[in-house]
């Protein structure tokens, strides 16, 4: 959504913007390529980035107009700080997993996949999906399944996780993905697993946690006139965001109708079609 972007974020073709979640850097190459005076500030967490950064010669030729951070966003304070920058003209959060994490089946973020259950987005982190699964009680696992994927099989899968490995460690994406199509059937194109992925993914890095402390810095960094724009692709993010935006009165709502892809966009890029974006300006 590379169009609305730019359409609803950038206020001064100038200054500081931050790309919270750099991934492959297609954002901030196509702002850097169209606003020659704009400097980018990119976060990530994964250390996979920061080496396509460096092995990409298109956003190589940017290398003086980009500094890189490898680190959480929701430590962008303590990162603004230390770059002596007091306020930035922008911040953009692209919260989806990047398609390069979600294509490289040995991440383990993917149900298809005979690799290791990790899901780890930073992998210097300790605790992975397979941490969680072997090791977790059923009710923590349970409460994990309802809480982050808001799955109504939550007590019966857990219940048959437990039961499972006991007979040996539950090992690879496809070993947990047939577990949880026991107990839970396909209707339709949406794989029975995916919801427990993903409360998984949530667990594992902290995703909630970590876009509460974004939005709650976000005032302090931004200056007078300058927008957050939040794509989110699944509700408990976007009812945080859109909750977060409500409360803040630093903050006014620009788009009180949430944003979505266009049927153009969903056609090239099919990942965008639960794509939601939500943006904020900065007025006091």
């Amino acid at each position: 959504m590379v169009n609305e972007i730019d359409q609803y974020l950038i206020t001064k073709d100038t200054g500081f913007y931050v790309d919270c979640t750099f991934g492959g850097g297609g954002h901030s190459l196509f702002v850097l390529n169209k606003y020659k005076n704009i400097k980018i500030i990119a976060f990530d967490q994964d250390t996979d980035s920061l080496k396509r950064f460096n092995e990409n010669s298109d956003l190589q030729k940017f290398k003086d107009r980009i500094i890189f951070c490898h680190d959480n966003f929701r430590n962008i304070k303590e990162n603004l700080q230390k770059l002596n920058i007091e306020k930035v003209n922008g911040l953009l959060a692209d919260l989806g997993v990047s398609s390069k994490q979600l294509d490289d089946k040995t991440r383990g973020f993917s149900f298809n996949s005979d690799d290791f259950l990790d899901m780890r987005m930073n992998k210097e982190q300790d605790l992975t999906a397979y941490d969680v699964v072997n090791t977790f009680s059923k009710d923590k696992l349970q409460d994990i399944f309802f809480k982050y994927g808001e799955e109504s099989f939550s007590k019966q899968i857990a219940q048959k996780i437990v039961e499972e490995r006991l007979k040996g460690n539950i090992k690879t994406c496809n070993q947990l993905k047939d577990i949880i199509c026991k107990v839970k059937w396909s209707k339709g194109k949406i794989n029975p697993a995916t919801q427990i992925f993903q409360a998984l993914r949530i667990f594992v890095n902290d995703e909630l946690g970590s876009l509460q402390d974004l939005l709650n810095s976000i005032s302090d960094v931004l200056d007078i006139g300058a927008r957050a724009a939040f794509l989110t692709y699944h509700s408990l993010e976007d009812r945080l965001v859109k909750q977060s935006f409500k409360e803040d009165e630093n903050l006014k709502i620009i788009n009180k109708k949430v944003i979505t892809a266009c049927e153009e966009e969903i056609k090239t890029n099919p990942r965008s079609r639960s794509a939601k974006l939500r943006v904020a300006e900065k007025i006091l």
